[in-house]
């Protein structure tokens, strides 16, 4: 039986915290080289003014001719605006500064909240193949972010294992649940992936105990530990699988695209 919260295409699973500092564009890109090393053909949408994800994977900031900004405002074909890097089946749309004005030029637009649900769904996007298609979200609740829950299946949550970790997360839930009842009543919660975490420190025991036993299932199995590689990784600009495919950072993100790639499975069931 198939996926009924699942349209046909790829699956797009939002990357959202709008605390900074969580780990969450390092998750998009180590995420995404994880399920494509595991046979995934992955599209990562750069939606974070910042560009991080762009440079992360070595995308040049003279190479982002056309980006999300264009992909959003003037209704371009998508396959201008996509990329690929050096990681096999790992491909992005770059973002550059110029996003950082896009929520004020979506104001005055009436399809505002939509305007990614629809490039995402272009008819070219079958030429692709994609099975996946990971949207790096800017660190904040803004109009980008709406446009990503909008036109995602599911919202990852990385929450970053220090104090006051849970604190804002109820907002972000609040924002979910807004985008269900008014644009994507199939939008559901993919989980929330505890990064950064130091199993020597009591505090991110904490944290994740609390986590487990307030949110249950929606906490991933697979914690992202703090590890020198990941956070080298990025001034190389390749994902830490391709800087230090044996380091317990790439291993981690192997075990969460193991463990996403199962659940999905079993949904499809």
């Amino acid at each position: 039986m198939s996926d009924p919260t699942r349209p046909p295409g790829p699956r797009i699973i939002a990357v959202a915290n709008q605390k900074g500092g969580v780990g969450k564009t390092t998750t998009a890109i180590n995420l995404a080289a994880a399920l494509s090393a595991q046979g995934q053909r992955v599209l990562i949408i750069d939606l974070d003014p910042q560009g991080n994800a762009s440079t992360g994977l070595g995308i040049e900031v003279d190479d982002r001719e056309l980006t999300t900004y264009e992909l959003l405002l003037e209704d371009i074909e998508l396959g201008t605006v996509i990329q690929s890097t050096e990681t096999e089946n790992l491909f992005i749309v770059p973002a550059t500064i110029d996003l950082s004005s896009a929520d004020i030029e979506l104001i005055s637009n009436e399809k505002r909240s939509f305007l990614l649900h629809d490039a995402l769904r272009q008819h070219a996007m079958d030429d692709f193949r994609f099975d996946y298609i990971l949207i790096d979200c800017p660190p904040s609740l803004n109009l980008l972010t709406v446009n990503a829950m909008v036109a995602a299946h599911s919202v990852l949550v990385p929450l970053q294992s220090e104090f006051f970790a849970l604190e804002g997360l109820s907002q972000l839930m609040l924002t979910i649940r807004e985008v269900r009842q008014t644009a994507n009543p199939n939008l559901r919660i993919e989980g929330i992936v505890l990064t950064m975490y130091d199993k020597r420190n009591r505090l991110s025991q904490q944290v994740e105990q609390d986590a487990r036993e307030n949110l249950g299932d929606l906490v991933f199995k697979t914690v992202i530990p703090r590890n020198v590689r990941v956070s080298e990784a990025p001034s190389y600009a390749v994902p830490v699988l391709d800087y230090d495919p044996t380091s317990k950072g790439a291993q981690a993100y192997l075990d969460l695209a193991r463990e996403i790639l199962r659940n999905h499975t079993k949904l499809a069931a």
